[in-house]
C-alpha cells in the first residue's frame, strides 16, 4: 500500500474525526492474507484527554434526555446498521478475516439485536420500592433512583469486535453514560464506522468516543488510569484484566469484566449422539475457536468415547479454510501469526505431554493468495489428563482434548477442576440429569443440548479467573447505573 492509496482509521473525538497529522499509526492487517488494509493512527495522552474531556461535558444533558428519546437513537441506530449492512460485513471480515457467512449470520445481525434489545429493556425497566412499618401508625416509603454511572470506559476484544462493542456500548447510552471506546489494535475499524452511524442519527457530540491504539504506554492505559473515567467494562484476557483491575483500585472504580475460559463440555452416554457431534463441533470450532465461550475440553462418558471421538474428527475434517469472502468457507484464520505462535505452541506442548493427534496440528496449504495468512488446522487430542498444561491453560484457538469418565460425579469433578468458570455445556436427553448436572457446574453459563444460545435479557458472565460481575439484561443496567435510595417518611 502506497502512502497515496494509505486508508487512515482515525480517532472518533467529540462528534468528529482526529486526522493523524504527524502520521503516526500503525497496520491493520487481513489475518486472512497478512497484508496491510489500513492504517490505524494511534491515540496519544493528548486524545484521550480531549476524548474523556468531551465525554463528561457532554454527559449531562444526555443523562437528563428522557428515556424514550435514548432508545428511540439507539433503534435508530439499529435500523442505520441494518442499512448498511454490507459496509459492517466488509469491515468485519477484513479486520478478523472471519468468514462471510458467520459476519452476515451472527455479528452484524447480533449488533443490531443488542441495540433493540437493550433499548426495550431500559424502556420497560421499572424501579424497586418499599414500604416500611415502623410502629405506632408509622411509615416510610424507600424507592431507588438509578442515576447513569458517568463516563465509562468500554475494552472491547478482537475475537466479536462489533458484536461485543455494540452489547457493553447499546445498554451504556440508554442509561444515560457518555462512552469512550477502545477497540482493539487487531480489529479497528467496525467501531469507527459505528462512529458515523451513530452521528448520523443525531447522537450529541461527545456521547459516543473512539480512541484506537495499544495497551501499556498507549491508549489503553492513558484511558484505565484517567481520572474523567467512572468505570470500565473490559472484555478480553484475564491477565489483563488483572492488569486493568490494578489500575483502576487507587480510584476504586468499579469495573465489568469478562474474562477467559478453558470450558468444558461432559457427554453422556444417553445423549442423541448426532445431536451431541454437531453441538460440540460449534462448540470447538465457531470462528476458529477464538471465542471465550468455545469448548477446549471435552469429557465423553466411556461408553461411547469411541464413537464420539470419531464423529468429532469426520466434522473437523469437513470444515472448510478459505477465502473468507467464499460462501462455502466455513473457518477463518487465527487473528494474527503472532496469535498463531501461541496456539502452535500449545500445539507442540500437546505433543509433548503425550497426546494423540487424532486431527490437524498442522498449517495448511491453502495457496499463494491466503498463505501470508495467520491459518491453523482445527485440531483434536486425547491421551491426555487434567493435569496437563494444555487441558489447564486457555489456548483461544480451534482446539480440544477429548477425555473419557465413568460416572456423573467423576464427569463434574473434571469439569469444574479448573480456575476458569465461563460456560459449560451438558449432553443428554436424562431430563433430570440435565438440570442437575448443568447446576453444578462451577461456571456463569451452563447450557443443556445446545452451545451459544443466548437470550440477551438473561445473565451474562463468569466466575473465578472467567471475570466479575454480569451484563445482559437488568445486569447491564446495574453495571451502568448508580442506585440512589430516597426514604420519605409517610
Amino acid at each position: 500500500m502506497t502512502q497515496q492509496e494509505t486508508r487512515w482509521i482515525r480517532n472518533f473525538v467529540d462528534g468528529r474525526f482526529v486526522d493523524p497529522v504527524d502520521a503516526e499509526g500503525f497496520d491493520d492487517i487481513d489475518p486472512a492474507t497478512g497484508r496491510v488494509v489500513a492504517r490505524v493512527h494511534e491515540a496519544d495522552r493528548a486524545i484521550v484527554d480531549r476524548a474523556v474531556t468531551s465525554a463528561r461535558r457532554a454527559l449531562a444533558d444526555w443523562a437528563e434526555t428522557p428515556v424514550r428519546e435514548r432508545t428511540a437513537l439507539l433503534r435508530r441506530a439499529a435500523d442505520r446498521i441494518e442499512e448498511r449492512f454490507d459496509e459492517f460485513v466488509a469491515a468485519e471480515i477484513a479486520d478478523t478475516g472471519k468468514p462471510l457467512v458467520q459476519a452476515r449470520d451472527l455479528d452484524v445481525p447480533r449488533a443490531m439485536a443488542n441495540f433493540r434489545t437493550f433499548a426495550d429493556i431500559v424502556a420497560a425497566a421499572g424501579q424497586e420500592s418499599f414500604v416500611t412499618e415502623m410502629g405506632g401508625g408509622r411509615r416510610a416509603l424507600n424507592y431507588a433512583v438509578r442515576k447513569p454511572l458517568g463516563v465509562v470506559a468500554v475494552i472491547v476484544p478482537w475475537n466479536l469486535p462489533l458484536l461485543l462493542l455494540t452489547w457493553k456500548v447499546a445498554p451504556a447510552l440508554a442509561c444515560g453514560n457518555a462512552v469512550v471506546v477502545k477497540p482493539s489494535e487487531e480489529t479497528p475499524a467496525t467501531a469507527t464506522l459505528l462512529a458515523e452511524v451513530l452521528a448520523e442519527v443525531g447522537l450529541p457530540d461527545g456521547i459516543y468516543n473512539v480512541v484506537h491504539g495499544f495497551g501499556a504506554n498507549s491508549a489503553g492505559e492513558f484511558l484505565t488510569t484517567h481520572d474523567g473515567i467512572d468505570g470500565v467494562t473490559f472484555t478480553g484476557s484475564s491477565a489483563t484484566g488483572s492488569h486493568v483491575m490494578k489500575t483502576v483500585a487507587p480510584r476504586v472504580r468499579p469495573v465489568s469484566f469478562e474474562l477467559g475460559g478453558k470450558n468444558a463440555a461432559v457427554v453422556f452416554d444417553d445423549v442423541d449422539p448426532t445431536e451431541a457431534m454437531d453441538g460440540l463441533a460449534r462448540a470447538i470450532f465457531t470462528n476458529t475457536g477464538q471465542v471465550c465461550l468455545c469448548t477446549e475440553r471435552v469429557y465423553v462418558q466411556r461408553s461411547i468415547f469411541d464413537d464420539i471421538a470419531a464423529g468429532l474428527v469426520e466434522r473437523a475434517q469437513a470444515l472448510r479454510l478459505g477465502d473468507p469472502l467464499d460462501e462455502t468457507t466455513t473457518t477463518g484464520p487465527l487473528i494474527s501469526r503472532g496469535h498463531r505462535e501461541k496456539v502452535r505452541s500449545y500445539l507442540a506442548l500437546a505433543e509433548q505431554e503425550g497426546a494423540k493427534v487424532l486431527t490437524g496440528g498442522a498449517t495448511p496449504d491453502l495457496g499463494a493468495d491466503l498463505e501470508g495468512g495467520a491459518w491453523i488446522e482445527p485440531t483434536l487430542w486425547t491421551g491426555l489428563t487434567n493435569s496437563n498444561r494444555v487441558v489447564r491453560e486457555e489456548i483461544f484457538g480451534p482446539v480440544a482434548a477429548l477425555i473419557p469418565f465413568e460416572t456423573e460425579a467423576e464427569a463434574i469433578a473434571l469439569a469444574n477442576d479448573t480456575e476458569y468458570g465461563l460456560a459449560a455445556s451438558v449432553w443428554t436427553n436424562d431430563i433430570r440429569r440435565g438440570h442437575r448436572v448443568a447446576q453444578s457446574m462451577n461456571v456463569g453459563m451452563s447450557w443443556v443440548n445446545t452451545w451459544f444460545l443466548r437470550d440477551l435479557r438473561s445473565p451474562f458472565g463468569g466466575m473465578g479467573l472467567s471475570g466479575i460481575g454480569r451484563e445482559g439484561g437488568e445486569s447491564s443496567l446495574h453495571f451502568y447505573t448508580e442506585p440512589t435510595n430516597v426514604c420519605v417518611q409517610l
